[in-house]
């Protein structure tokens, strides 16, 4: 891996479409990581994201919320949290007040799990940047959005 021509075996129109596949080629290569590093903790990355957010809330939060500030959009949130909840890591708070809003918050085994993680697990994704090219490819990459 290193050169996308080469990984995949193509050439390119120009060097926008080259760098258009690349982030496509990469993202999909990062997802593959990560799946493959949260299999032995038993939830998946999108799972992870939800877990981090609650934790970092220190509060209930409905799941709008949780959704809106998820890293990889996701239609399929409240089966991600209907997994979380059945491990017991996540649980439901319905309101005393309106029956239709449910909070959740993250649970006492929730916390253990995250405290079982390594924060540093993207850093093996990254070893071949320098801090300065970290910098400039995320400078690059919101400048494409």
């Amino acid at each position: 891996m290193g050169d996308l021509a080469k990984d995949i075996n193509s050439k390119f129109e120009n060097n926008r479409v080259k760098a258009l596949l690349n982030i496509i080629y990469t993202a999909n290569w990062i997802t593959s990581c990560q799946n493959e590093f949260f299999k032995d903790f038993g939830i998946s990355p999108q799972q992870y994201n939800i877990l981090r957010i609650l934790r970092g809330a220190n509060e209930p939060l409905n799941v709008q919320t949780i959704k809106d500030r998820m890293l990889e959009r996701s239609p399929n949130a409240t089966r991600l949290m209907d997994k979380l909840c059945a491990k017991h890591y996540i649980e439901r708070l319905p309101s005393d007040h309106d029956r239709r809003v449910v909070k959740i918050a993250i649970t006492k085994l929730g916390l253990d799990l995250l405290s079982s993680i390594p924060d540093d697990f993207n850093k093996t994704l990254l070893k071949n940047l320098s801090e300065e090219e970290a910098e400039q490819l995320s400078n690059l990459l919101d400048k494409m959005r």
